[in-house]
């Protein structure tokens, strides 16, 4: 099973972003309201960034209060690793993993297409492994 899969299941294309320049306190908002765990960091259209959940508690226990009034930047992860929507699930929970990060931009053509988390890819791993089970069981009984 491929990305593709995850995000055709998660049913729309719109991928939350923010800007660098924006403060901390927008983002904040914005996780909080939309009840998801990242944004996608463009300037002009490319990812420079992303920032999540986890940084922003990072920058408030070294910080206080005042990290709410800083840019985006200040709190982002810059290097960024990426996936394509033919990569296989396998590959992406790998990536993950190894890199020990939660959230994953799908880009195609230099292009931010989707975004996917750790629950998505595990989500469809065990649905995989059910189907897997149950093509097994229906031919053993055969």
């Amino acid at each position: 099973m491929s990305v593709a899969s995850i995000l055709m299941s998660k049913g729309s294309d719109e991928v939350l972003t923010i800007g660098p320049d924006a403060p901390v306190s927008e983002a904040a908002k914005t996780l909080s309201e939309r009840r998801v765990g990242s944004l996608v960091v463009t300037d002009g259209g490319a990812v420079v960034g992303i920032l999540s959940e986890r940084d922003i508690v990072r920058g408030l226990s070294q910080c206080g209060a005042s990290v709410l009034t800083q840019p985006v930047r200040a709190l982002m992860t810059e290097k960024v690793e990426s996936c394509t929507r033919s990569e296989t699930i396998d590959n992406v929970m790998r990536k993950m993993t190894d890199g020990r990060f939660r959230h994953m931009p799908v880009m195609e053509s230099g292009k931010l297409v989707g975004v996917i988390s750790i629950g998505d890819v595990v989500k469809h791993r065990i649905a995989d492994l059910q189907h897997e089970a149950e093509t097994l069981r229906g031919y053993v009984m055969s």
